[in-house]
């Protein structure tokens, strides 16, 4: 794969999965079965962990869309980072109470890719302020 066709996978990913209306029947196409998700320094592994993992983290989230804001790629395209920003209305996120609030998170995404299928996704976010905005 091109850096642009992986830029373009993660794009795409973003847009089906992340964003109405939230196909995570889709996450099949694009990832392996074995596929790891990072995230708080704890590993989810497999495919169908990673959609649950999706669902209750959207659960949290109502008119949750995801937006990326800068996508790039190395050379070869085995690996993508995407800057991205989240927003919809509280719905529980981060053990809150479920008060309907605007929010708006951002957070980092580095996509390991091999042989044009997501294989690992390291993520790191902005849940610390977000915790903070909401309990304030």
């Amino acid at each position: 794969m091109t850096s642009q066709d992986s830029i373009d996978l993660v794009n795409r990913f973003w847009a089906t999965v992340w964003n109405p209306p939230y196909d995570l029947a889709a996450v099949d196409q694009w990832v392996v079965t074995d596929f790891v998700i990072t995230s708080a320094g704890q590993d989810i592994t497999s495919s169908t962990a990673f959609k649950t993992w999706i669902a209750n983290f959207q659960a949290k989230i109502d008119d949750l869309h995801l937006t990326p804001l800068e996508t790039f790629a190395n050379v070869d395209g085995s690996r993508v980072t995407s800057r991205w920003r989240i927003t919809g209305k509280n719905n529980g996120v981060l053990g809150t109470a479920a008060d309907g609030q605007p929010i708006a998170l951002t957070g980092i995404a580095i996509w390991a890719i091999a042989d044009g299928r997501l294989v690992h996704n390291w993520v790191e976010r902005s849940a610390f302020e977000l915790y903070t905005q909401l309990n304030n």
